[in-house]
């Protein structure tokens, strides 16, 4: 099977895994095509998904119907050659924030295997739109001890302490593991993060959850992993570059002639606005706004069209 895997590699469209959480909204069905049954309110679309809560079903092509995780597992150098660790490196998703998300943060790669049994969760944000006034939350405003933040937390004064920031489309925000973050109502996002679905809330602003309770908090985590110290915005875009780390490099690509490319890397195209088709060999596949692409390590293709993208590799 591995060797055959070999020899068809191709450009493969992928089902995305949608998430129906509290916060989410109908921008990702109604203007991306997304499907959660009947519900349209999707919080998360995960367009680059093998992971335990959500894998993508490949669309097209010799392994239709497949998941990208079996395929994986099948064959780890599609990630990249001599690629051998035990899971898939990255998880990327469209992110539709209705409502404020929790203030949340997430732990390094050390912690997240000695407690969550899987890896640390570093990301970054590509704003793709947000309503006049909306906010992220961005680290903390000080300086402070486990102490203090306990303190804030038991006298219902926690917010007095997080850094706000005023965002606009196009924006990217550097999310390292640790640093306590929200995204807020009215913010559209694309979120490349580490393949981990590992977070701890600090605050929920008291909401309930499906079940009528409310929705469960992990402060002691949260104190364990958290930056306590005032954080600076850190913005890693040149030109067209969003962000590039250890552990993934995006980039975002407005194409309007043909783009001939090839990574010894995977490569994630996610498709922001536009059309146009994928050429490799003498197949071509179409693509389009919403549409998400996994282009195996090694694997020639073209691009061509009028389309912008968000283009991942590690």
């Amino acid at each position: 099977m591995s060797i055959k895997i070999l020899y068809l590699l191709y450009p493969m469209k992928l089902k995305p895994v949608c998430k129906n959480i509290i916060w989410g909204g109908k921008r990702l069905a109604e203007e991306y095509g997304k499907s959660c049954g009947e519900n349209k309110k999707i919080a998360e679309s995960w367009e680059l998904a093998a992971h335990k809560n959500g894998s993508n079903i490949i669309e097209n092509g010799e392994y239709a119907g497949k998941s990208l995780e079996k395929l994986f597992k099948l064959n780890k150098s599609i990630v990249a050659p001599g690629y051998n660790a035990d899971k898939f490196p990255l998880l990327i998703k469209f992110i539709d924030a209705e409502q404020d998300l929790s203030v949340q943060v997430h732990p390094d790669d050390d912690y997240a295997g000695k407690f969550a049994g899987e890896s640390g969760k570093t990301e970054m944000w590509y704003i793709i739109d947000a309503k006049p006034g909306a906010k992220i939350i961005y680290g903390l405003n000080g300086d402070y001890t486990r102490e203090d933040l306990i303190n804030l937390i038991n006298g219902g004064r926690f917010e007095e302490c997080l850094n706000y920031i005023d965002v606009k489309p196009g924006d990217v925000y550097f999310i390292p593991a640790g640093l306590v973050h929200a995204i807020g109502a009215g913010i559209l996002i694309a979120e490349i993060q580490q393949n981990s679905d590992t977070t701890y809330r600090f605050y929920d602003y008291n909401r309930l959850g499906d079940d009528f309770k409310p929705r469960e908090l992990h402060i002691n985590q949260a104190l364990d992993v958290c930056i306590k110290t005032k954080t600076e915005y850190i913005n890693q875009q040149k030109q067209n570059i969003l962000s590039e780390c250890e552990y993934f490099k995006a980039q975002k690509i407005i194409i309007t002639n043909l783009l001939c490319l090839c990574f010894e890397s995977f490569v994630s195209v996610v498709c922001l606005d536009g059309e146009g088709e994928i050429f490799h060999g003498e197949n071509k596949y179409k693509i389009k706004k919403g549409d998400s692409y996994f282009i195996p390590a090694g694997v020639e293709f073209k691009i061509a069209g009028n389309l912008e993208i968000i283009m991942t590799t590690i």
